[in-house]
This record gives structure tokens, C-alpha cells and sequence, in this order.
């Protein structure tokens, strides 16, 4: 067969020892080949194992692994799972340490100046006690809150064990400490001055002394840093629209004709009575007075006039002052004074602008610290020897000789003033203040 045939010439050309060759009944030649004989091998050379050799081809790398893009992809997802295991963990470590209480004992405020860059509030806040943590560790954390541009100057307030979350937030919200000044009803403008003057929380001058009755007397918050000179500005604000939203309302039979009148009168009755339910009733007064061209014969105005905005007159008014002829004192002239004698708060201006419907043109102190009212003179007589018995009592009363003696100047223009009655020159008086 020619497939033997060339598998025999094969044999033969190789010039090795061939195996015999044998024929077959059928004439085809028969390759025998012998096994081949095993040398014999000592122990030793037996227990060696065999020299395999290496598979070759079959087992290399195909192409496709060996791609630079399949080897660049392999190295960039290793590289991602890195960064998310290392990022994760810092993100645990850091939210942990934004969150833990911090180093403050107990509650401690800190005053941050303008224009300190990150580092130097970082110092400061470790020297204050208020972090414990190195300065590049707050620093991390404002980055962390996305807050670098937006850390404001001010005063704070840390509480205690304040978290670093806390402290950076407070500053980012710029949640300073607010400082409360109370302004009195019935300040002259030059005391209320002098208090802002003693203020130590509020900066500047004051350039001059505001327009009597132009300031409104009440409670101002404010943060380290405002200016003596905004705080003006803001009473005097705060007066305007007082006045403009009352004066909108006012009663029409009212005998005013202006708000600048409002505030006039506003501020006699202000230093008239610290009772806030007599207000409209000595406001009543005043105003019927006005109509019937009574004089007002109101003390506060004597005082006024003799000493401006100084406040007290530091003594009793005596007879001598009741009959000095200034532009203020309602026992000379007629109608209102030219100008508010301090400044009303808002009840004494809500009065002026709506009195009590009354006829009552008198009013006395009653020896308790408030007023008796009366229509007529009669009746205010009465009222005022009623007053000469309750006074007359007290000074018995008294333990001392030194308690019956004349009682001294109110300390402040919005205490309870003492009261006594007065003779106009048409023999008519009103209750008027030492």
C-alpha cells in the first residue's frame, strides 16, 4: 500500500537501526518493531524523578493577556480599589474626629480680628483651648466642610467639649455673641450718651449729642464691634417709625398738630408718671388742658428748663424755680414747651396719641406711689388733703429724724416720682413731679 510504502522509506532514509521487516500472506510488508530494552539503573538513579520536558506552546499566555490596554485597565482598577479602601477609611477616621467632643471645660468665649488667615485662627483657637488638635487638623476640616472663604471675624460663644464640626460651624454662620443695652424710658438725650459713652462692648465717639425726643428708648442687641454712632442711628430709626405708625392712627379730636407736638407732649407725660395704666389718664389731662387754654403746670418741665438734658435738678424746686421765666416751664408760658423735655417710650407716645375720654383736669399724688384724678378744683382740693394725711402719717411713722428730713432727688428720671399740688395764678393746679 503506498501509505506503508512511505512510511517505510521514511524509516529507512532516517539512518537508524531499522526494526526487521516481515512479510504478510497478503505480500504487504509488516514493520515490527522491538521494544526497547531498559538499562538497568542503580537505586539511586531510580529514585531521581524523570526529566519532564516543558509543555511548550500549548501553555504560553494567549496574546489577549499580553494587550498593553487589557494590562493598563488591570492597573487602573487596582489602582481605583486602593483609592476607595484608603478614602473610605480616612472619611470613618475623619467624620469621627469632626464629631468627637472637644478639649473646652466649660463654656468660654474668644474674639476672632479681622483679616487672620486660616493658620492664625487655627493658633488661636489652640491657644484659647478651644481645639487640641494640631493646626493642620482644623485646617483639614474647614476643607473638609467646604468653608475656607466663608470663616467670619467676631466674638463667639464655644460651648463646653465643643465638637470641631461645632466650632468650624459657628464660625462659618458667623453666630456671634449678641450684647443686650437697655435704654430707660425718659432719658434725656444727653444721658442716654453717656450711658453708650460707659458702654465698653460698642466702639467710636459720638460725634454730637442727638435731637431731644429723637432717640426711642428700648432694648438693642448687638455684636462686638457696632459703633457708638450705629447704635444712634438705630434709635433714631426705631423713633421714626414709631412716630410715623402712631401718628397714622391718632385720635382726630386730639390738640396736636403734629408728631412733632406727639413727642412734646409724649415726654411730659413720660416723666409725669412710671405707672404705665395712668398713662392715658394724665395724657387726658394734659389734653383737655390744651383745649381749655389751660397752662399745663407740669414740674418735669420746670426742671427741664432750668438744667436741659443734665437730668435731676439735685434739690426740691422752690418757689424761686416755679416762677423763673424759661421757654420750658409750664407755669409761665401757654400750651406745650418748644421741645420734648426727654424720651417717651412707646407707651407714653401710644398715649399722647389716644388719651382716656375724660373731663379730668387734675391729678395729685396719692402717697402710694400713683395719682388721684379729679375734674374740678373742688375735688382736687380734697384729693390733695387726703395727700397731707398720708404724708403727715408716714412721717410719724418714721423711725428716725433723719427719715423726716426733706427726701432726696429721684436718682433716675424713671423713678416713681413724689408728688404735691401747685397754685396757678388763676388759682387752678395740676399734679406736677419733684
Amino acid at each position: 500500500m503506498p501509505g506503508a510504502r512511505s512510511a517505510v522509506r521514511e524509516v529507512l532514509e532516517a539512518g537508524e537501526p531499522q526494526p526487521p521487516i516481515s512479510a504478510r500472506p497478503d505480500g504487504v510488508a509488516n514493520l515490527v518493531i522491538e521494544p526497547k530494552r531498559m538499562a538497568p539503573r542503580s537505586p539511586r538513579a531510580a529514585l531521581q524523578p524523570d526529566h519532564v520536558p516543558f509543555p511548550g506552546r500549548a501553555f504560553r499566555p494567549s496574546r489577549r493577556a499580553r494587550n498593553p490596554l487589557v494590562i493598563v485597565g488591570n492597573a487602573i482598577i487596582t489602582l481605583l480599589l486602593i483609592v476607595l479602601l484608603v478614602g473610605g477609611g480616612a472619611i470613618i477616621f475623619g467624620k469621627t474626629r469632626l464629631e468627637e467632643p472637644g478639649p473646652l471645660p466649660e463654656d468660654k468665649v474668644v474674639v476672632i480680628p479681622t483679616r487672620l488667615g486660616l493658620m492664625d485662627i487655627a493658633d488661636l483657637l489652640n491657644r484659647e483651648g478651644v481645639i487640641e488638635e494640631h493646626r493642620l487638623v482644623f485646617i483639614a476640616a474647614v476643607l473638609a466642610l467646604n468653608a475656607r472663604t466663608d470663616l467670619k471675624a467676631g466674638e463667639y460663644l464655644f460651648t463646653k467639649q465643643a465638637s470641631l464640626r461645632d466650632v468650624v460651624q459657628t464660625i462659618v454662620d458667623g453666630r456671634v455673641v449678641q450684647h443686650q443695652l437697655t435704654v430707660p424710658e425718659g432719658l434725656t438725650s444727653e444721658q442716654i450718651v453717656a450711658r453708650l459713652l460707659d458702654n465698653d462692648v460698642l466702639s467710636g465717639n459720638i460725634r454730637e449729642v442727638a435731637r431731644e425726643g429723637s432717640l426711642l428708648p428700648d432694648s438693642y442687641h448687638f455684636n462686638r464691634g457696632f459703633t457708638r454712632e450705629q447704635m444712634i442711628q438705630r434709635m433714631r430709626q426705631a423713633q421714626d417709625r414709631l412716630v410715623r405708625e402712631v401718628w397714622e392712627r391718632h385720635n382726630p379730636d386730639l390738640p396736636l398738630k403734629s408728631p412733632d407736638q406727639l413727642i412734646i407732649l409724649a415726654s411730659i407725660i413720660e416723666k409725669e408718671t412710671s405707672k404705665p395704666e395712668e398713662r392715658t389718664r394724665i395724657a387726658a389731662v394734659f389734653a383737655n388742658r390744651l383745649k381749655q387754654k389751660m397752662k399745663l403746670q407740669s414740674d418735669p418741665t420746670i426742671i427741664y428748663g432750668l438744667v436741659f438734658g443734665k437730668g435731676s435738678l439735685g434739690r426740691p424746686l422752690s418757689k424761686a424755680d416755679i416762677a423763673q421765666p424759661t421757654p420750658y416751664n409750664t407755669y409761665v408760658i401757654d400750651g406745650l414747651p418748644p421741645g420734648p423735655i426727654a424720651n417717651p417710650g412707646r407707651g407714653s407716645i401710644e398715649a399722647a396719641a389716644n388719651p382716656a375720654r375724660t373731663k379730668e383736669l387734675y391729678f395729685v399724688a396719692d402717697g402710694t406711689g400713683g395719682h388721684a384724678f379729679a375734674e374740678t378744683y373742688e375735688q382736687h382740693q380734697k384729693n390733695v388733703a387726703r395727700l397731707r394725711v398720708v404724708e403727715h402719717e408716714q412721717k410719724a411713722e418714721s423711725p428716725g429724724p433723719e427719715l423726716q428730713s426733706t427726701p432726696a432727688p429721684r436718682a433716675t428720671p424713671v423713678a416713681t416720682p413724689a408728688r404735691r399740688s401747685k397754685r396757678s395764678a388763676n388759682g387752678k393746679a395740676a399734679g406736677t413731679a419733684q
